[in-house]
């Protein structure tokens, strides 16, 4: 897409028991702490993200971990990254917000300046996809073709069934200034 175009917005689907234990895993009962999972996504030419398979991180895969923020450690990221291209699949980012709301936080978008130029580059501009969760809510973002440029996740499909996210990241969205 051009500069200035706005991308429409991508959906991602999963299976109900993938879904049932990725939000088990990461809003685990009466834990404050965030929790990340990866999931591995073929992308359809109508940019809709089929999840096939995915990865749970342990606590111990954390370089460090509290109820408002996280990071992994650089053996967990590197792992992630060789699974997706082994796999020839997008790599979708989850994470939750037990303490705060479905919506990324500053730290995490700071964040994304960095990791998503490096992951598309190493999975060879393969399409990106971030999501987080809170209780009874979630967003997403998703880059396509441009690691500066993300899209709106549209909804998240399990069957029939479509959930739609909060939408307030996008808005968020700010291009750093060099």
């Amino acid at each position: 897409m051009g500069g200035g175009e706005l991308q429409p917005p991508v959906d991602i689907r999963l299976d109900d028991r993938l879904y049932a234990s990725l939000l088990q895993h990461l809003l685990p009962p009466g834990s404050p702490y965030e929790e990340a999972a990866f999931l591995f996504a073929d992308v359809h030419d109508d940019n809709t993200f089929v999840v096939r398979d995915w990865a749970p991180i342990a606590a111990d895969e954390f370089h460090h971990r509290s109820p408002y923020y996280l990071e992994l450690a650089d053996d967990t990221r590197a792992r992630v990254i060789k699974r997706a291209h082994d796999l020839g699949a997008s790599l979708v980012e989850v994470h939750s917000h037990p303490c705060y709301h479905a919506v990324f936080s500053e730290s995490d978008i700071a964040g994304f300046h960095e990791f998503v130029p490096h992951v598309m580059w190493r999975l060879k501009s393969r399409p990106y996809m971030a999501i987080v969760f809170s209780p009874g809510a979630f967003d997403g973002l998703v880059w396509l073709d441009a690691p500066d440029r993300p899209a709106a996740l549209g909804h998240i499909v399990i069957g029939d069934l479509k959930l739609a996210p909060t939408g307030l990241s996008l808005a968020r969205w700010e291009v750093p200034s060099e």
